[in-house]
């Protein structure tokens, strides 16, 4: 073993919060570093002074990039900018993804449940980064929001880098994912995949709607790329802008599927219902907005895309835990279709915001709008699929065209020392995670034994019968002496109201009580009775 071996396996593991102290200023300073490298680049490229007098504003610029990066809005002298790219937080997520997966490799983390204090570890620290970076990047034109800088960045860094720390446990651990969806409960399990299949299945269908409208407009793409002239480094750094935004454009395409559409300025709109928009932004991935008036006929295949979604939810979220009770199968397809909704909701406030002041402070779709519909449409076919998914899951088996009978269960013989055998189950049983079990019983024995019964058999069967005999004699003197406890009290509480004068005897009756009185009799053995006389 190499001495470099030697020394990383004797090393003691490091304490948890400095060290992700440290995984936070390092994933925050190379994420600035590469921001500042692109605006570099983009300063050469563009006229400019001297480098001494544009040095600080270089600097507050690639800062403020950053910050934008992780989806910090700002706010300027004409209005506020929160319409930012979602695709430059992939950047501080691969860097805090890294070293999430470094930390786990030198610190010591026992168990997996406790992921959440190294992600915690490096979500505070980062946060305290994003609102220091926030404070110095302010000046008078732009004044970026420290309280979204803190949130950003503790939600960010919490779920990348934890996503980091839990992929290197796995792999240290030898954990693979499907062990770890088999930790969760049935329920959990199958909400979670039918809610994320129904989301990936509006997503896909958003990336495709998007493609062909920007495919369809292709020339008019070309025409708006050849009016800007960017040149190469422009080009480049245009390229770079229009892949940031991809994610912007895909979930407005996933709302225009649901119905609701979504919105380039004040009183505009860009929906199934009709286009209504006026002059944009000359940016070539805007030309995949259609023109104004009734929207493309082909655009309106779209809307089948959310009750595609649902079914799919609805079927795998009843396949690994099917429901005993039909009733509760179209609830829980249902409850799928909320969950994709409030997922959608979140996306579409998070891809949406403002350009500025006057025409372009509306720029999106309503968030409340996108998620009232996906889990209406959503769970709907969900819950509709959901109960054919549960009664086919559960329906009664069949052989040959006819139905199988339930009893059809054969019991094996006992082995030969009087242990149970195994019950092997014929294949029309259904058996499988959320269903009853169905568990074969075996016929009891008679009291007495058959005339051609083995004698150790018929000397078990005897002995099983005298004890179920002294079982029922226990149970009938515990009855008895139950009742006559209860007649004890009960004539204790009339003799009480008669004590006190009467006064609980309103409506009593005067007839005597025609209930029977029980006592219990123990018999003695000769040889226990004391002879001698009492006293």
């Amino acid at each position: 073993m190499s001495k470099t071996g030697t020394a990383a396996d004797t090393a003691e593991p490091r304490p948890i919060y400095s060290t992700g102290g440290i995984a936070a200023a390092s994933a925050a300073g190379i994420g600035v570093a590469v921001i500042v490298t692109f605006t570099m680049v983009g300063w050469v490229a563009a006229p400019h002074d001297t480098f001494g007098e544009d040095i600080a504003d270089l600097l507050r610029g690639a800062v403020l990039a950053w910050l934008v990066g992780h989806h910090v809005s700002f706010a300027i002298p004409e209005g506020q900018i929160s319409l930012l790219p979602m695709g430059l937080v992939l950047l501080p997520g691969l860097l805090l993804y890294r070293f999430g997966r470094w930390l786990a490799r030198n610190c010591e983390i026992g168990r997996l449940r406790h992921v959440y204090r190294a992600a915690l570890a490096i979500a505070g620290p980062y946060a305290a980064i994003a609102g220091t970076l926030a404070l110095l990047a302010r000046t008078d034109v732009v004044e970026p929001s420290m309280p979204r800088a803190l949130l950003m960045g503790f939600v960010i860094a919490f779920i990348s880098g934890g996503a980091g720390v839990l992929r290197q446990l796995m792999r240290d651990k030898g954990v693979a994912a499907g062990d770890l969806l088999a930790l969760m409960p049935d329920r959990t399990r199958s909400l979670m995949v039918g809610m994320l299949m129904s989301a990936g299945t509006l997503l896909a269908g958003g990336v495709v709607l998007f493609l062909a409208a920007l495919a369809f407009s292709l020339p008019d793409a070309i025409a708006i790329t050849r009016s800007l002239a960017p040149g190469v480094v422009g080009g480049a750094l245009l390229l770079i802008v229009q892949l940031a935004y991809l994610p912007n454009a895909v979930i407005f395409a996933v709302c225009y599927s649901l119905g609701p559409g979504f919105a380039l300025g004040a009183e505009t709109v860009v929906a199934p219902t009709g286009v209504s928009v006026g002059a944009l932004p000359a940016l070539p991935l805007l030309a995949a907005v259609p023109a104004n008036g009734a929207a493309p006929m082909l655009s309106l295949a779209a809307l089948a895309v959310p009750f595609l979604a649902g079914t799919i939810g609805g079927v795998l979220t009843q396949r690994s835990a099917p429901d005993v009770v039909s009733e509760a199968a179209p609830l829980w397809g249902f409850v799928c279709g909320v969950t994709t909704g409030i997922l959608y909701a979140a996306l579409a406030g998070v891809a949406g915001g403002s350009l500025g002041a006057q025409r372009m402070t509306e720029v999106g779709p309503s968030a409340w709008q996108v998620g009232l519909v996906a889990a209406l449409e959503v769970g709907v076919a969900a819950a509709v699929a959901a109960w054919v998914a549960n009664w086919w899951y559960t329906r009664e088996p069949r052989r040959g065209g006819e139905v199988a009978p339930r009893n059809e269960v054969s019991v094996p013989e006992k082995a030969s020392d009087g242990a149970p055998v195994a019950v092997e189950l014929p294949p029309d049983v259904p058996v499988g995670k959320g269903l009853a079990t169905v568990t074969p019983l075996r016929a009891r024995e008679d009291d007495e034994p058959g005339e051609g019964a083995e004698p150790e058999e018929a000397g078990i069967a005897e002995r099983r019968a005298e004890l179920r005999r002294r079982r029922k004699a226990r149970r009938h003197d515990r009855s008895l002496e139950r009742r006559a406890r209860k007649e004890a009290r009960r004539e204790l509480r009339s003799r009480r109201r008669e004590d006190k004068g009467g006064r609980w005897r309103r409506g009593a009756s005067d007839e005597p009580s025609e209930e029977e009185m029980y006592g219990i009799t123990y018999e003695a053995a000769p040889e226990d009775v004391d002879p001698a006389p009492r006293p």
